[in-house]
Parts: structure tokens; sequence; C-alpha cells
């Protein structure tokens, strides 16, 4: 189906995925126990864990009701993301298949007890679906401060030893595998979990209040920066945001996807999915889309606002504002949508905002601002390399210009091609000399007189025409670059000067 939806489910996934108290007496299977503590045992270490019953009495004793139980032996932390959290406590990691991994637990089900611990390092919590009343026996651990999940998760426990944190890190760092699944499970299985008084632990740590939200809503504003070099991008998203690259499951499926605080009835979330443009027009991948769209607004189900062509960090591109109506969990969301896609010769990438319709503005201005900074490293390392130089008259005269895939995608045949040969190198070298010798003062006056900019490019369009012969060509050897190369430049010598000269004499010889 469309990737709306899709970018939908990721949204629900995502919203599903202690303070030393006073002593006191917590009953469990009529035993009682003064302030319990939990040993969970692995091959890596131990790991004790104390609670905060003040703050979550219902998870605390469900917590220690399963583990006096058995329920967590055999038991394994199935889902590992390094500097995130470790994840714990389903039964179907015992002997089941590892694609249900993540989906049981008891059929008693806890109502959240949302609180304001906030999610540093070492703080214990619930584990739910998109249905915040649908805890049951997966908890996790956090590995590193991750306060983008206060308040949206029941946190009712923390590591309380030292020897805890370092079992912690153990398990943090096994290999993992797409799904991030441990590779090595038996690593990371639970082999005993006992509940004895916190009085019997002699090494526990000097424990202060946890720290806690000063405020109902934790609103960061700055921004963090991202970059992949396999896929030649950059760009920012907001502070303090969960930002993965989750499994590719269908064409459809977002290549990275940033996750916000929840704030109203789900969390904003922010997507980009990268496709390979396969010679498309923008005009062809829009058709597309709108008939992807056409079934979803038939239905009902979607209202389109808006669909309008524009031009983004001068690349063409596309934005569509979108409000649906949408049931998850028994629940109806009524959730408003924007998509923009960014067009290039070589891919085009589909930025997505998805968000309740109530705080839809609030985070509208923060993805704006991720897609001012969208960015292909390589086009910044080249645009680097103009501006150590002075300025490209090719680059300028093209910017924002129906040439300007054309000229990239000459810039990926010098970086990818023509560099990776000694004569190749050398030629560019020697160009490169010649060249900034003089096209900084001609870029000068392409940005001061927009007409200068419309002759220049006319008049390098037979240049770019000739260079494009090379994409078409394999050259796997010094020999066949150095004949492709003259053959070119004999050719431009014979469009710039020998057929002008030609015309020339015979105008001449009429007269």
């Amino acid at each position: 189906m469309n990737k709306i939806f899709f970018v939908f489910t990721i949204l629900l996934f995502f919203v599903g995925i202690g303070n030393h108290v006073t002593a006191q007496e917590i009953q469990v299977d009529h035993i009682e126990i003064m302030d319990p503590v939990v040993i969970i045992e692995t091959e890596l270490g131990k790991i004790v864990i104390g609670f905060f019953p003040n703050d979550a009495p219902n998870h605390v004793e469900n917590f220690i009701k399963l583990s006096q139980g058995g329920f967590y032996d055999g038991t394994l932390f199935h889902r590992i993301i390094p500097g995130f959290m470790i994840q714990g406590g389903d039964p179907n990691t015992i002997d089941g298949d590892p694609n249900t991994w993540g989906t049981g637990g008891p059929d008693e089900r806890l109502d959240a007890e949302f609180n304001n611990i906030k999610h540093n390092r070492g703080i214990v919590s619930m584990a739910r679906s998109a249905d915040p009343n649908s805890g049951g026996s997966q908890f996790f651990i956090v590995d590193q401060d991750s306060n983008f999940l206060d308040e949206q998760y029941t946190v009712f426990g923390r590591i309380v030893t030292e020897e805890s944190l370092e079992t912690l890190d153990k398990i943090a760092s096994v290999s993992t595998g797409s799904r991030d699944e441990p590779l090595n499970p038996e690593q990371v299985r639970i082999t005993k979990v006992s509940v004895i008084p916190r009085a019997e632990i002699p090494d526990l740590i000097e424990l202060t209040e946890p720290e806690r939200l000063q405020t109902d809503v934790f609103s960061p504003t700055g921004t963090q920066q991202f970059e992949n070099e396999e896929y030649d991008i950059a760009f920012d998203v907001p502070e303090g945001w969960m930002l993965q690259q989750p499994e590719k499951t269908q064409e459809n499926s977002p290549d990275f996807v940033a996750v916000g605080p929840k704030v109203g009835e789900m969390n904003p979330v922010f997507s980009l999915t990268i496709y390979p443009t396969e010679q498309k027009t923008l005009d062809d991948l829009i058709k597309e889309k709108n008939e992807q769209l056409t079934e979803v607004i038939e239905s009902g189900q979607l209202n389109v606002i808006s669909k309008d062509k524009t031009t983004i960090n001068g690349n063409d591109a596309y934005v569509i504002n979108a409000e649906g109506l949408f049931s998850a969990n028994g629940q109806s969301y009524n959730v408003m949508f924007k998509e923009v896609m960014i067009y290039d010769l070589e891919n085009y990438y589909t930025f997505s905002y998805s968000n309740g319709v109530n705080d839809f503005d609030s985070q509208l201005e923060r993805f704006d601002e991720t897609i001012d900074t969208f960015k292909k490293l390589s086009e910044e390392s080249s645009s680097n390399e103009t501006e150590e130089n002075g300025g490209c008259l090719i680059a300028t005269a093209t910017f924002g210009s129906e040439m300007a895939p054309q000229v990239q995608q000459l810039r990926e045949l010098r970086d990818n091609t023509i560099l990776t040969t000694e004569s190749g190198t050398a030629f560019m070298s020697g160009f490169n000399q010649l060249y900034y010798s003089f096209s900084p003062t001609i870029s000068d006056l392409e940005r001061e007189f927009p007409l200068f900019k419309e002759i220049v490019k006319l008049s390098i369009t037979p240049m770019l025409s000739t260079l494009s012969i090379l994409n078409y060509v394999e050259i796997d050897s010094e020999q066949e670059m150095i004949s492709y190369g003259v053959g070119i430049i004999l050719m431009n010598i014979g469009m710039y000067f020998a057929a002008p000269a030609i015309i020339i004499y015979k105008i001449r010889k009429l007269n």
C-alpha cells in the first residue's frame, strides 16, 4: 500500500516499543520481603534491580511476582541497541521462533503508571505496544540517557550496583543482526532470576533521588546532525529525537525514521525514503504518486489538502499536505501528513512528517528545518572544493537549472572514473590549475548579470554533452582513459575552434 500508511505504522511501532525509596514491605505470593531487589543472572554477569513502588506500584508488584515465579528464567535479552537500551522478558525467546521474539507476554496487561522519572542510564522501564495500557512482562534497561522516552513509558526500577552497570555494557555491546537481535543468544540468556531483600546486597551504589522532569513536557530546541556515507546524505533532526535505520522490509519502507517525544495523542515522526529515479522525470513520479493516492482518497481515509511543485535547495520538488483518520488497537487517530519529494537525476528523496492534527503545527517548522539542511555529501565536497578555489563557472551557470543533474552526474564521473586512473588524475590536476585561474571572475559576473549567466550556460552545453559520452563507456585501463580523453579533447577543439574558424574563412571568401 502507499508509503503514507507505512509511515503511520512506523509511528505506532515507535510509540509502543529507581529512586531510593523508604524501606517498605511488598507482599508477593503471600511472602513479605522488606525492600526487595531482583537479581538477573546471565553468562555475562549479574544485574541487580531496585524499585520505585511509590511511582509505579502495580508495575513493581507485577515484575517481582513474575520474577519470583520463575517467569523470566530462560528468556533472552532479545532486542539490543548499543547506546540506547537492552530489552528482555519475552517468554517466546525461551524456545520460540525468532520471528516471534518481542510479541510474547502474559495474558494480564497493566495500565500505564507514567511518572516524571527521567530515562537516564540504568533505568528499568516497561515496554509496551501502541496502547499505553499494554505492559506485560517485557522490560528494557536504558544503556545511555534517552530522555525522549520520558513520560511515555512506565519507569519502575533502576540498576543498583556497579557490577550491574558493567553487565549492562557487556550485553549492549554483543553482536546483533538486522532486527537488533543477538547473533549469539546464549550470551544474553537469563539463567536465573531471584528476589531477595536489599539488605543482602553488599555492594550497593550510593543512590540519591532519581532525576525527574521539572515540566510536564520535554521539549528540546536544538538539533543533532546526521550523516550516512553509504547513502551519501546528511541532514539535521531535532535534538533528543530517536533516529533509527529500520530494516528494509519492502520498497516503500523508510530508510531512516526519527521519532520525537509524545506531546499529544501520538509521537511526531519524520521519515526519509530513498528511491532510484530509474530515468523517470519528476512529472512521471508525480503521476505515479497521484495514482497511488487515488485508492486511499476514494476510500475516504485520506483527504489531500494541497499538492505543489516547487524548488528546494536548487532541486525540483513536490509537496503534498494531507489529513487522514486511522484506527489502531481500537482507537482512532486524526493524523496530518506533509510529504516532500526531492528529485535529482540518480535518486529521489521522500521526506514525510506525521503527527496528530492538534499538534501538527508544533513540529512543522522543525520538519521544514530538516528539509532545508538535507544535502548530498558528494555535492558538499564539490562545493567545498569550489569555494576553496574561488568559484566554479559551470556550477554557477547551471545551478537550479535543468542542467544541474547533468553537472552532478559529471562530478560523480570525475570522482568515480577519471580520478581512479593516473592519467586522469594528472589531467585533472593541470586542468584545475588553469580552470580556477579564471573561473572565479566569470562566476562573479554570472551572479551579477543573469544574461551573462545564460550566455555561459549556452556556451558550455556542447562541452557537457561531449563529456557525457564517458557515462556510456567502460574504462578499465590507463590506455582507454587516455584514448577516450584525447578523443573528447579533439572533439571540443573541433567544436570551439576549428568549426568557427572554417565558418569565418568561408564567409570572408564569399566576400
